[in-house]
Formats: C-alpha cells, structure tokens, sequence
C-alpha cells in the first residue's frame, strides 16, 4: 500500500526532478511563474490560429488551386496544421534549448509566401521553398556562421534592437486592438481611432484591458497579465452579447467599429477533430524547374535574411527582457535556441503552413515571470489542445488579448538607458534601428538599417579596423535585400 507520507515524498522528488531541469530555482523562477508565463504566451500569440488560415487560405496559387490543392478555402485544416506545428516546436524550443521563447507561423513570411511566392507557383513548389530556406538557415546554425554573425554585433546595437522590438510590439498592440489605424487619404499615415476619434465598444474594451493591466501591474499582483486577459475578456462577451458588434470585416460587409479578428461569443462546440491532411504537402524543387533559377534564389534570399535576423532580435529582446543576457548581450545556449528555431522554419513548410519563428508575443510570459523553457512547453501544450479546442481559443478577441504587448512594449523600452547617446558611432544606429522597426513594420528592416548605419559612419570615420569582417558580409547583404525589387527587375 502507498502511504501518503510516500506519495509526498514522490512529489516533491517530481517537482526538484523538474526544477534541476529547466533550472526554474537556478533563474529566480517558481513553478506557478512559469506556468502562469506560459498561459499568458499562448493567450497573446493564439490569434495567430485564426490569422494564419485568413492570410494563407484565401490566395490561389498559379493553377487556381487555394492551399491544401482543393477548389475552396479550407481554413479549418490551416488552423489545425498551425497549431500543431506551433505546439510541436515550441515545446522543443522548451526542452531543447531551456528558454522562454514560442514559436509559430511567421507574420510577414507568411504574407510574402502567400503574395509573392505562391503567385509564381504552386502551393506545394512554395512550400518547398520554405522547406529548403529552413534547411540553409540549419546549416549555417551548425556551421556556426549565424551565431558568430550575432556575436559581431555590438551590445549597445543588440540593445537598441531590444528597444526597437518594443515599440514595434507595443504598436502591433495599439494596431490590433483598432486604437491605431492606417489614415485613409491625406499625408498622415496612421491615425487615432477612425477619423481621429477612438469609436466602437472593442476599443472601450481594449482601454478598460490596457488600465487594468497597468493598475495589477503597478501595484504588483501576481500573474497581472493573466487576469487581465481572462477578466477583459468576459466584458468582451458580455459587450458582444448585448450589442451584437459583429466582426470588423464579415464578407464584402466592413465594420470599422466591429472586432479586429475574434468574435468573443460563447461557440457552439467546444471539441472539434482536427483535419491534419495538409501536413507533408510539399514539394522541395518543383519551383525551380516552373519559376526558374534566379525568381527561386532571390525568394529563398529574402526569406531567408528576414528568418535570419528576425530571430536574432527576437532572443536578444526576449533574453533582456528575463535578465538572461551575458556581459556581451547573449543569452545562453544560443546554438540550440538557433537550432530548433531553423527546424521551426522547414517544419512549418513541410506541414504547408509557412515558415514558423520565434514570436516576440514571448515577450508577455516573461513580464508575467517566465524564465525557463518550462513556460514554453506550457505554451505549445495549449498550442497543441487548441487543434481540438480552437472554437474555445477564438473566444478571446485581440482587443483583451493585445493590451499585454502594450505593456511589455513599455518594459522593453527601459532598456534604452543602456545605449551612449553622446557617442555618435553607436546613437545614430541604434536611433534608425529602433525608430524603423515600428515605422516599417518590420524587425529586419530596422536590423538592416541600423547595421549599414554603423558601418558607413566608421568608413567615413577611417575606423575600418573598428568593423567585425561578418558586419561587413552582413551590410553587403542588406544592401542586396533592400534593393531587391531593382535587382529582381534588372535579372528578369
């Protein structure tokens, strides 16, 4: 018989088996911290369930076919396919390399796939070529090429990347929850609200969310992110069932004051089997014999320094953000963090959901105290019920959802004090670096103009000894992935 006094003693030789594993004490972490980190990861980062199948379901590729090869959109089988891919690699990330990082189908790569690539072939030859650009990316991992590339980096640099990262969080927040909009005219780019004005209940929503977290967070109460998101998003389905919004777009019919994304109404089913047929379609050099050689080696190109550099921010930010850094702005064991994030991008394309990455929504679980890579085995185990749960996961709309990134957003930016704003060399990067993240919408745009900034102000400062030779090859290549659109035109 099993005397309690044995079960206790088999608990507590559990729960020191799983702190010496993913060092929870050694990080200053508890088991609820991580838990409670990785629940919040999911939360901010599931919208990409029902995004992903909405940018991807709906393109045809050069022989009419829409993803999965039928004559209609599946976006059920996407969804099920990017949750599991999500799931599955995030708790790699978790258990390989230790670190508090998710992953998921890339916003922007997967854009770039869907208009850009899958216009020039089928989905499957596309698919291929995310399969292969995850492959190169695996090979210059182990080769240590990427790696050394980040440890050229200067850490005043890696910091403004953090920064940078921040702001461009903070305005993806602002962005989804419909505070932000793009103006419709005129020379103004962005805007309050519609037409200067914030309108709509979902926005209302989104502002009681962004003070609430703020007030828990302020006032210290643990797992304040959490709360936030679960509390705003019950206001979210009592507004939604007493207004009856609607979504911001539904078919022809736009609503600027609907939902961004998610509906927030109880669903009717809660389980549904996932359909998982559209794992495995690709096809690895079928583009290169109907797009031609030079159209598949620029795609591959750009894919691949976006992946490249996105990634490289995203850990740093995400590492800054945990107090995870060395002296040098590296968070431990880089190699392996690298290594499944490049299995990430091969497997998103083998599973035909474009290339997955390292999410910067990572970013909420570790202000909620993530540390570990415990927080993102939590993260992909609801990645992976959420294929059978996704009617549940689509309760949570993004205005309860994105009020988080706003916070974070703030946090990351205090980072800002560790770059010498008197030393030019060093302040005019990391400005363009930081600024040109969330004016481009982009993390490897503001990457790229933040390393050709540096290396031009040392040549024209004679300091060419003062410029690592990977800064150099890594400049160079920025130079071709801006001008890529010229180059594609001149070699067509």
């Amino acid at each position: 018989m099993t005397t309690a006094k044995t079960t206790s003693r088999r608990t507590g030789d559990s729960r020191g088996a799983l702190d010496r594993f993913f060092k929870i004490s050694d990080r200053g972490s508890t088991l609820g911290r991580e838990v409670r980190g990785g629940v919040v990861t999911f939360f901010t980062m599931a919208y990409i369930i029902v995004l992903n199948p909405l940018i991807l379901g709906f393109v045809q590729d050069s022989e009419g076919q829409y993803l999965g090869g039928g004559d209609q959109p599946d976006l059920a089988m996407i969804a099920a396919a990017t949750a599991l891919v999500a799931g599955v690699m995030t708790i790699l990330m978790g258990v390989v390399a230790n670190y508090p990082l998710a992953l998921a189908a890339g916003l922007g790569l997967n854009a770039f796939v869907a208009f850009a690539i899958a216009q020039s072939m089928t989905w499957a030859d596309a698919m291929g070529l995310v399969v292969l650009e995850g492959l190169v990316i695996l090979v210059l991992v182990l080769t240590g090429f990427r790696e050394a590339v980040f440890n050229a980096v200067p850490a005043q640099l890696k910091i403004a990347i953090s920064v940078g990262i921040g702001l461009f969080i903070a305005l993806i927040g602002l962005v989804d929850a419909g505070f932000v909009r793009r103006h419709g005219a005129g020379p103004v780019p962005v805007e309050l609200g519609v037409g200067g004005t914030l309108q709509g209940w979902p926005v209302l929503v989104f502002v009681v969310g962004l003070v609430l977290v703020v007030s828990l967070y302020v006032r210290r109460v643990r797992g304040a992110i959490l709360i936030a998101i679960v509390a705003t998003t019950v206001l979210a389905v009592v507004v939604e069932r007493l207004a009856k919004i609607g979504p911001s777009v539904d078919g022809d019919t736009v609503n600027p004051t609907g939902w961004s994304l998610n509906v927030p109404a109880l669903p009717g089913e809660v389980v549904r089997i996932p359909d998982l047929s559209l794992l495995g379609s690709f096809n690895l050099l079928g583009s290169w014999q109907n797009a031609g050689f030079v159209t598949v080696l620029l795609f591959v190109f750009t894919l691949l320094l976006a992946d490249f550099f996105d990634t490289l921010g995203t850990m740093t930010a995400i590492g800054a953000e945990a107090g995870l850094l060395d002296e040098e702005g590296n968070p431990p064991s880089t190699r392996r963090i690298l290594v499944v994030d490049s299995l990430a991008a091969a497997a998103g394309g083998a599973a035909g959901v474009s290339s997955n990455t390292s999410y910067i929504e990572s970013a909420s679980g570790v202000a909620e105290g993530a540390r570990t890579g415990l927080a993102s085995v939590v993260t992909g185990v609801l990645f992976l019920l959420a294929t059978f749960f996704a009617p549940l996961v689509a309760v949570v709309p993004n205005e309860a959802a994105v009020p988080a990134l706003v916070l974070v957003g703030f946090l990351m930016m205090q980072q800002v004090k560790g770059i010498d704003w008197d030393d030019l060399e060093i302040a005019i990067p990391a400005f363009l670096t930081i600024v040109l993240m969330p004016f481009t919408y982009s993390i490897s745009a503001g990457i790229g103009a933040g390393f050709l900034a540096y290396v031009l102000i040392k040549v024209v400062r004679a300091k060419f000894a003062d410029v690592h030779p990977l800064m150099w090859v890594v400049a160079a290549l920025f130079l071709v992935y801006f001008a890529i659109e010229p180059i594609t035109g001149w070699l067509a």
